[in-house]
């Protein structure tokens, strides 16, 4: 790897060092053949933690993390969570790496007590970039954008942590709280129905773009889905019940009822084991569909009324992500079929070209490729040739940046989105990662020159 000079910054410079992250890049890095590739692992898996991370005890003695998103100076709930991901099996044994978790989590449940409804916040209560939104914005509110993902990943996250350390301290009376309002949030926009003014959340964007939210200001069926405005990508929806989202909160929701439990939180452990149980029985109602080519599969959203989307989107939640978010296995069937639509000239966001082939966004526009729509594909692949062609095509389009991007040109990777976007690098260590620990005669089989 002599020839290709690591892209961290200096030890002194970074944000948060831990000696477990750093024993694990050495010791994953040892296994991986192609010296590129090792040296894409090692730059990107501790992204998160050499340039995001903000980490300190807080007034209350508390720890408390800060994550922003990279080159944008905010904290996503969504981001924050899934940025930390892979540092969470080895939080047991490090102990400055679980307290920097337990922030996190902390953090985050401040965050949706100031307002349940937005996606990003501030580290400080200040009114930033989006303080012109036609919307309820707060001081500590960066964008009000409401998407289930966000506490579906706030759940997802102190579950997991929860699992992996043992530790109950984060989950105290403002957790509680923060858990109580994720609830009632829910139920507020599952019981919306034929009068939208129910809810209290409305939405519009006047400066440059006009967003009005219309997923909260039409008529839809009490049909037992959760309704919301916007994707992860941050886009407007087009129909009010984004199917991967609640999908993904049906599983978030199981998970958090087995910590409820355990914390002998009896009535947020029953509420939560419901509304899992409702979305999912929602989902399996109205949000499959019949395709002439593909057969029974999954839209990507629905209006309760029998009009669907037929589409996939990059970003997590996705189609594509739900065995990797614990929906259902890579080889269930409709996920099979719902899968061979999403990788196919049939999701209008697939895109063929030069450099690479691979799902992108609306966000981004045509002909672009998300790095982590093919990291995902990977994630979730049975098929050893299709994951190597996934690691080929990461290596071949980082502009010999030595980090993955939001976008790039599927006919020209030098063309890309977001030179410092930390989920996409540490979703990319987590692969190799994985691979590490489950498929590592792929880590020897793919030569330099691939």
């Amino acid at each position: 790897m002599s020839s290709f000079v690591s892209q961290r910054p200096p030890a002194k410079d970074r944000r948060f060092s831990s000696a477990a992250v750093e024993s694990l890049i050495g010791s994953v890095s040892a296994r991986i053949a192609d010296p590129e590739l090792a040296w894409l692992f090692a730059n990107c898996l501790p992204n998160t933690l050499d340039t995001t991370v903000d980490h300190r005890i807080g007034a209350d003695g508390r720890p408390d993390t800060y994550v922003i998103t990279g080159d944008i100076d905010a904290m996503w709930l969504r981001d924050s969570a899934a940025q930390v991901w892979p540092c969470l099996p080895l939080a047991r044994t490090d102990e400055a790496l679980r307290r920097m978790l337990a922030g996190v989590v902390n953090r985050q449940a401040r965050c949706i007590l100031l307002d349940p409804y937005a996606n990003a916040f501030y580290r400080d209560p200040v009114l930033g970039y989006w303080q012109s939104d036609l919307t309820e914005m707060r001081p500590g509110v960066h964008e009000r954008k409401w998407e289930i993902d966000s506490l579906a990943y706030f759940l997802r996250l102190s579950h997991a942590y929860w699992t992996a350390t043992g530790d109950t301290s984060p989950f105290d009376a403002t957790w509680q709280a923060a858990v109580r309002a994720v609830f009632a949030t829910i139920r507020t926009e599952q019981t919306v129905g034929a009068d939208p003014s129910r809810s209290p959340y409305t939405f519009e964007r006047a400066a440059g773009q006009h967003l009005p939210s219309h997923a909260c200001r039409v008529k839809s069926p009490d049909c037992g889905l959760v309704r919301c405005s916007f994707r992860p990508s941050d886009d407007m929806v087009k129909l009010p019940f984004l199917v991967p989202a609640n999908a993904m909160l049906a599983v978030a929701l199981r998970d958090a009822s087995t910590l409820l439990a355990a914390l002998h939180l009896d009535d947020l452990a029953a509420a939560a084991h419901t509304q899992s149980e409702t979305i999912t029985h929602a989902l399996e109602t109205h949000a499959v569909v019949s395709h002439p080519v593909h057969g029974e599969i999954w839209a990507y959203e629905v209006d309760g009324y029998g009009d669907a989307l037929l589409m996939d989107d990059a970003n997590a939640p996705s189609l594509l992500s739900l065995p990797y978010l614990g929906f259902c296995p890579p080889d269930d069937p409709r996920y099979r079929r719902t899968r061979a639509f999403v990788l196919s000239s049939d999701n209008p966001h697939h895109v063929t070209g030069r450099a690479a082939t691979g799902v992108g966004s609306p966000h981004t526009g045509p002909g672009t490729i998300w790095p982590m729509a093919l990291t995902l594909q990977a994630l979730t692949s049975t098929d050893d040739t299709e994951i190597l062609r996934c690691l080929a095509q990461l290596k071949s389009t980082h502009a010999g940046t030595g980090f993955m991007h939001e976008s790039f040109d599927a006919g020209n990777p030098a063309s890309f989105t977001r030179p410092w976007f930390a989920w996409a690098n540490t979703l990319f260590g987590e692969l190799i990662v994985t691979l590490h620990q489950q498929r590592p005669h792929l880590l020897h089989a793919l030569s330099p020159s691939a």
